[in-house]
């Protein structure tokens, strides 16, 4: 900011110039209780919070904007402008003012920014969620080759792997990163990419992603000469993680948080699912972008944070290793079989806290005595866990699991003795050392509390010496402790005998104030104590928390073995309650499902206390690689192309499943094409949506993929559509050679099961009565005869004119189909026009059928079990002649 012609105070001088270096973000001036804005900043801070915009001073002749938030809400507020796009500099002073004010009157207390606050840097409790990571993501290419680095600080989790810009989008919608590291070169090429993601997109110098500096920095991070022992790693990894590292110094101010090792992950273990599919799905978030009504809100039974963080991982990185699926569903077996164990197991980790991100604010220093707590109440869980599991025979994961929970007994014992049960949540306040663990502080503490008995005898000798029942002693920070009376008693307290006791000190509107050598005496001696006894506390703090810190792997491996189990048991109890089944997951390409259902759509029938989920069977990968399925709009066949991807998904991540039976061979890739919405912010209506994300699967997907779509072709002119998706079924059946799950209306395509011998036709029932559609939802072999659209309409409310008027083009154009499509003109002109059409006639009230007659003579309260029996009989009997008639 210019500030040529200007006179500018001492304190604006330190601002615009701490300012100058962090110019796109917001500066948090910290001015004792108050983190203040000014100039730009405080005109958008105030307009993103919504408080005052308020002025101090001048410069350039201008009023000076400003703003402010109190120092203990502003993590509040910090989440807010966060989640508005900003990024925040926390600048913090340096000294007490006391220091200051030695070194002149005029003296500008010393300021430093502490720390660069953006999307994926956060730690504190109340800007994450507790359920969810907050990844911070580098994209680094040498030579053509790429690689994707991901960490999050407030766990410590560091993942690499080697990616090519082709299959950034796809890794980005698995992740869902707050904030994205490129090089600024890059920002032009895949910023929109990263906007679509919905990440926040930092831009650095080439010099963060060189690999060779990335080298030295992450042996640095991790006190090593090599990463040998860590992994081989490429060039551009090395750079992708190095550029992280780097972030992390610039935005930590070298406080750099505790990461684990690098994990290289490889992209062939994992199954592939694009954004797009993850959005049809529901996998995470639903339509809407909320969390309710997702797959994974449906499925979440884990008790502990760090549980419900690795549910989600696996969600959204469905295994493709036999070795691991294997591994995880016989843990979930165990878990469900051992239902005694399992319950008790979620009783203990109910107790359980968030280890890793108490671990993380410990190591960047912004912990406090309840993080402390936190990983003593973690460990005591772990030790009455791995008690539990004694003796047992556990599956492999488990009894790795279990290993992880013992050997912290020394670090829990220090820990037992040296915190209070409930510690305050600052270290400033004190309190939180309990009594007995430190003689110096015992002895502090003494003296303070004894000093403070002391003052409340004093204030009853002072009562009875002055005769005044209302004098009280007081404390504040500029007074320190005095003697108050009220004004009516001044010529009383200002009299010559007691004058000479009592020092007048101050006088306010109502009040007079007095200190005497006594008490002043026992002020220095109390605060003394006081301060000593807080300097002790805040010393074995320190002490404490090196202690956890030097021990912070193995907790670590710990929390993540307290993650397993909770998963595990969740998934365990999902299956008991929901009656699910452990699927037979092989290297087959098999997909046989009998008694299917969709986990979300069964659980919102039963909140609704409506019908119950109607349950069905699908068999791809033998004789049929490919089924079509035909029937009409609202018979279930989107839900049940998306139960059957759900269902292999779920498989995957090591659960059961919800189905009588499952035979799923491992699929590698996951693609739907289901539900229509355009893209107005890059000018692509519904059908170039559409289209772009079926040339997407087409192009990529290979025999172990599993595919779903739904209503290709139907954003364009009906020959048009029908050319599209009669291609886009040949191209599946002969190139792509997929398991795939194909729903159309367009009947012309049921013919080609004739020429293409993997293809089985499939159909939804309905049932048609009295000119209305009864949805059946039952998916059976065969082919629909129509798509009962017009019976549809007029369940949705369509006026009754409009339905029959419907019927006649119907009717007309059925008719046209039969005799050899004449001309639409000619059709037109045979039509009478709607306006010209008579009114529809009334609806026929319905025939009373001779079951509804019997039953209206019926009075149910005076039939004894028996009559009701035989009147069960009578019904069926006259059902059947009826139907017999009308057949």
């Amino acid at each position: 900011m210019n500030t040529t012609g200007s006179t500018v105070t001492p304190m604006m001088a330190q601002y615009l110039e701490i300012k100058a270096q962090y110019p796109e973000a917001l500066l948090f001036y910290r001015m004792g209780d108050f983190y203040e804005l000014f100039f730009d900043d405080a005109a958008a801070a105030a307009e993103a919070l919504d408080i005052a915009l308020t002025k101090r001073g001048k410069h350039l002749e201008q009023d000076i904007p400003m703003c402010g938030v109190p120092v203990h809400a502003a993590e509040g507020y910090l989440l807010t402008l966060i989640r508005k796009g900003f990024r925040v500099a926390v600048c913090e002073q340096m000294e007490d003012p006391a220091e200051a004010k030695k070194r002149g009157a005029k003296s500008v207390v010393r300021r430093e920014v502490v720390r660069l606050v953006t999307p994926g840097t956060l730690t504190e409790e109340s800007l994450l969620e507790a359920r969810r990571h907050n990844y911070l993501v580098s994209f680094a290419t040498v030579r053509g080759a790429g690689a994707l680095a991901w960490v999050d600080i407030s766990t410590g989790a560091f993942h690499v792997m080697p990616l090519t810009p082709a299959r950034l989008g796809p890794e980005l919608a698995r992740l869902a990163p707050r904030e994205v590291l490129l090089t600024e070169a890059d920002v032009a090429n895949l910023g929109e990419l990263v906007s679509e993601s919905g990440a926040s997109l930092t831009g650095l110098g080439q010099a963060a992603f060189d690999s060779t500096a990335g080298e030295r920095r992450l042996c640095l991070l991790y006190g090593v000469d090599t990463l040998d022992a860590y992994g081989s790693f490429t060039r551009p990894e090395i750079a992708a993680m190095g550029a992280i590292v780097d972030w992390l110094d610039i935005t930590q101010k070298g406080k750099l948080p505790l990461l684990q090792p690098p994990t290289r992950e490889n992209e062939a273990r994992v199954m592939q699912i694009d954004a797009a599919t993850r959005r049809n799905l529901e996998l995470t978030h639903s339509l809407n972008g909320g969390r309710a009504g997702s797959l994974l809100a449906t499925i979440d039974r884990t008790v502990t944070a760090g549980g419900g963080r690795l549910l989600e991982r696996r969600l959204s990185s469905p295994s493709r290793a036999l070795d691991t699926v294997q591994s995880r569903l016989e843990s979930v077996h165990f878990a469900v079989e051992q239902s005694r164990i399992c319950a008790g197991l979620r009783e203990s980790l109910r107790k359980v806290p968030d280890l890793d991100r108490a671990l993380s604010r410990l190591g960047l220093d912004r912990g406090g005595p309840r993080d402390l707590a936190a990983v003593r109440n973690g460990l005591a869980q772990a030790m009455e866990i791995a008690q539990r599991l004694a003796n047992t025979d556990l599956p492999p994961l488990l009894h790795q699991a279990a290993l992880s929970l013992t050997g912290h007994d020394s670090l829990l014992d220090l820990l037992d003795q040296a915190l209070v049960a409930e510690p305050p949540l600052l270290a400033r306040d004190g309190g939180f050392i309990a009594p007995g663990y430190d003689r110096d502080l015992d002895e502090a503490r003494q003296l303070r509390d004894e000093g403070r008995g002391v003052i409340a005898r004093m204030q009853g000798d002072y009562i009875t010496q002055t005769g005044i029942p209302s004098l009280k002693i007081k404390h504040n920070n500029v007074l320190g402790y005095f003697i108050e009376v009220t004004s009516t008693h001044a010529d009383r307290m200002l009299s010559v005998p007691l004058n000479e006791t009592f020092k007048h000190r101050q006088t306010t509107a109502n009040q007079l104030r007095f200190t005497t050598v006594p008490l002043s005496e026992m002020e220095t001696r109390i605060l003394n104590a006081g301060g000593r006894a807080l300097e002790i506390e805040k010393r074995l703090y320190d002490a404490l928390k090196t202690e956890i810190l030097d021990r912070a792997a193995e907790i670590a491996h710990c929390a993540r073995a307290l993650a397993e189990l909770d998963l595990t048991t969740a998934l365990a109890d999902l299956a008991r309650a929901e009656n699910w089944c452990r699927p037979h997951v092989d290297q087959s390409r098999a997909l046989n499902i009998v008694g299917g259902r969709h986990p979300v759509v069964e659980r919102a029938l039963r909140a609704q206390g409506g019908a119950p989920f109607i349950a069905n069977d699908c068999d791809l990968g033998g004789k049929s690689d490919i089924w079509l399925l035909t029937g009409p709009n609202m018979a279930g066949k989107s839900t049940f192309l998306r139960q059957n991807a759900l269902i292999a998904l779920l498989a995957q991540i090591g659960s059961y499943v919800p189905a009588t039976s499952a035979h799923i061979g491992l699929v590698s890739q996951l693609f739907s094409r289901v539900g229509a919405s355009d893209d107005l912010a890059r000018g692509r209506s519904t059908f170039m949506v559409e289209m772009v994300e079926t040339a997407a699967i087409l192009n990529q997907a290979d025999d172990h993929a599993l595919v779903i779509l739904d209503e290709i072709g139907r954003g364009t002119a009906t020959w048009d559509g029908l050319s599209i998706a009669w291609a886009t079924l040949e191209h599946l059946h002969d190139v792509n050679a997929c398991r795939a799950l194909f729903a159309t209306h367009y009947h012309e395509l049921t013919h080609l099961s004739d020429k293409l011998d993997r293809v089985e036709n499939a159909t939804v029932s309905v049932k048609e009565h009295d000119g209305d559609v009864i949805f059946l939802h039952e998916v059976r072999r065969g082919v629909a005869d129509r798509s009962y659209g017009v019976q549809v309409a007029k369940l949705a409310g369509l006026p009754a004119s409009v339905v029959a008027r419907a019927r006649v083009v119907l009717d007309a154009l059925e008719k046209g189909d039969r005799e050899g499509h004449r001309a639409q003109k000619t059709l037109i002109d045979d039509l009478p026009l709607f306006a010209a059409l008579a009114p529809p006639p009334a609806p026929k009230p319905p025939r009373e059928s001779v079951v509804e007659k019997r039953l209206s003579a019926i009075l149910p309260d005076a039939l004894t079990p028996r009559e009701a029996l035989e009147l069960i009989y009578e019904l069926k009997s006259l059902s059947q002649e009826q139907a017999d008639k009308a057949g």
